[in-house]
């Protein structure tokens, strides 16, 4: 969630610091800061809103100085207000933190008795005044900030930095990511390696309960044990990282319209030319496993549900699906054949990887599916099947989302193959048929005036319903999301068949209902529901392939035709009006499509 950039440099910090947090934009945030240190002297600069108000206040008030750390703040503790933002300083310490401090309360109840006097709301503040606390009493910088994140609970990433030392910068990691950049004479701090990816290539990861002591000439790391620990420099490719536009108005239409390349890059990756599923490091053994349990959050967890549907009727294997944030408070039984399975595309999600370290030990293997390869889910998963989706910028996920289908549907086949349910000559077709899906999309995307169309009398409405059954349901649902999280339009979606349980009630001239339902074996009975829609006076929106428009689109609203494409491969083809939709919509009401309000692109907290 929130972005965090450290650098010692040879050069004044500020505009690097920066220009770093713009690139970690996407992370979502509502305030954002920079403090340095120059000629010894710490000081800071905080506004909020955007990162342009920085920017605007560092004109009038400049900071020099060759060290420095940054951070944009996503509110927990406290409203975002320039008091709450970060860095935090207490005396001659100044903290960033990603995460939440779970008892800063009884922290702060200890500083109180101290005589220690709070300014903000938040929990981090809690962290520079301890810190500052025991440097009163006697304790160096590197000793006091150890001192202080021993006492912490909870996932955090921190970065401190001192009055008086301006070749000293401090991280920790618990829980939320940090990685160290390598330079020459230069040493950096980032969230990720997008933040650091402009001033090195060379990054080496944290891991759980680290702590870096860094200078521009050296990085000494601790483990959660004390001892000293060797992380691996990794190289970076820096194409990977690259954020920029493409010429598109919004990440978000970018990354809708490289959605026919990157799925054909996933396949590439999994699939032999041979027609062969090739899965790393030996891959899972599918005739060993009874149940499978996959567990995601949002978006992640809509493939999951599209997932299950293909698990069960295609692979014959049982399949439970948990939103990450319950799973483990419920403390579910894992049977020792189970495959637990978790989908991120950050894979740092702090839910998802909390329901990993609840199965690992009990599940016969955990699998992730992710976009980030030296994430934590992925490093602390048995086997990790990356996406190869690239850098995903928009906050409402668009090609992570198909291509975690794209990866799910690859799991899918190659687990029905080895349990006999499949033979060679099947495989072959459904290898075929994925094969031509990105040339599909293609054409789909062809239709996005009409999509547009669509959306703008969608733009009136301040609420909608989404529809669907069988594997359009978690599209419904899906779409319905994209809808919400972008336009701010209030959108629910049901599987079809419950629309008379209640949700028809609903139903009138001012709710327009999409129906999505190609051609298929539940396509009758979809297209009964809308009916029902319809006799309500409600204003459907159909999509479906040109044979389902023809059947039924009579009397409807407005309709949105998808070539057609394979059964199994519909829920990846279908994304794309969901994902449209959504867009134009948001576009229509002015709304900011890439950083919709409350939102965050990568959740690091609870």
């Amino acid at each position: 969630m929130c972005g965090i950039v450290g650098v010692l440099g040879g050069h004044e910090v500020a505009p690097i610091l920066v220009e770093a947090l713009k690139r970690l934009e996407y992370r979502g945030y509502d305030s954002a800061g920079i403090a340095t240190v120059n000629a010894g002297k710490l000081e800071r600069r905080r506004a909020v809103g955007k990162l342009v108000n920085l920017s605007d206040l560092l004109v009038h008030e400049p900071l020099a100085g060759k060290s420095g750390i940054g951070h944009t703040r996503w509110a927990t503790h406290g409203a975002p207000t320039v008091n709450n933002a970060h860095p935090h300083q207490a005396g001659k310490v100044a903290v960033v933190h990603n995460g939440i401090i779970e008892n800063f309360r009884e922290l702060r109840a200890e500083l109180a008795e101290a005589g220690v006097q709070f300014v903000t709301d938040t929990d981090t503040e809690t962290v520079a005044l301890m810190t500052h606390h025991y440097m009163t009493q006697g304790a160096g910088p590197v000793e006091a900030a150890k001192k202080t994140i021993a006492r912490l609970h909870g996932a955090f990433a921190l970065a401190f930095l001192f009055d008086g030392h301006d070749d000293l910068m401090i991280g920790a990691r618990k829980g939320s990511p940090l990685a160290v950049g390598h330079g020459t004479g230069e040493m950096f701090l980032g969230s990720d390696a997008i933040a650091l990816s402009p001033l090195t290539d060379r990054i080496s990861y944290l891991e759980e309960g680290d702590i870096a002591v860094i200078t521009r000439t050296s990085v000494e790391i601790t483990d959660a044990n004390g001892s000293l620990a060797n992380r691996a420099i990794k190289t970076i490719q820096i194409d990977a990282t690259r954020v920029d536009k493409g010429g598109h108005k919004h990440f978000m239409a970018k990354e809708i319209a490289e959605q026919p390349g990157v799925i054909g890059q996933a396949l590439s990756h999994y699939v032999t030319d041979a027609g062969e599923i090739i899965l790393p490091d030996g891959g899972v053994d599918f005739t060993k496993i009874d149940r499978i349990t996959m567990v995601a959050c949002g978006t992640a967890f809509y493939a999951c549900l599209v997932a299950k549907y293909w698990f069960e009727q295609v692979a014959r294997i049982p399949v439970e699906v948990d939103v990450a944030s319950e799973f483990r408070y419920r403390e579910p039984p894992i049977p020792a054949n189970t495959l637990a399975l978790f989908v991120s595309q950050s894979g740092e999600t702090a839910d998802t990887l909390a329901a990993l370290r609840y199965c690992d030990g009990k599940a016969q293997r955990t699998l992730s599916v992710i976009n980030v390869p030296e994430s934590s889910i992925a490093r602390e998963s048995d086997l990790s099947l990356p996406i190869y989706a690239g850098v995903e910028v928009g906050v409402a996920s668009t090609k992570a989302f198909t291509c975690q289908l794209t990866v799910l549907i690859l799991l899918v086949l190659k687990a029905a193959h080895a349990r006999g349910e499949m033979d060679d000559a099947k495989l072959a077709d459904h290898i075929s048929a994925l094969r031509g899906l990105p040339s599909i999309i293609n054409t789909a995307l062809e239709q996005n005036e009409t999509m547009r169309e669509a959306a703008f009398k969608l733009s009136a409405a301040r609420d909608v319903l989404f529809l669907g059954r069988g594997k359009m349901y978690p599209l419904a649902l899906e779409g319905a999301l994209k809808l919400k999280e972008i336009s701010y339009i209030h959108a629910e979606a049901y599987a079809s068949g419950e629309l008379k349980h209640g949700p028809i009630a609903l139903v009138d001239e001012d709710v327009p209902v999409i129906v999505m339902a190609p051609r298929d074996a539940l396509f009758d009975k979809t297209v009964s529901n809308m009916q029902e829609v319809m006799a309500r006076n409600g204003k459907v929106i159909l999509i479906s392939d040109a044979e389902g428009l023809a059947e039924a689109s009579n009397g409807v609203w407005s309709t949105i035709e998808m070539p057609k494409v394979a059964d199994l491969l519909t829920p990846i083809l279908y994304a794309i009006p969901a994902q449209l939709l959504a867009y134009h919509t948001a576009v229509a009401k002015g709304t900011d499509v890439d950083q919709p309000r409350n939102l965050a692109k990568s959740v690091t907290v609870e």
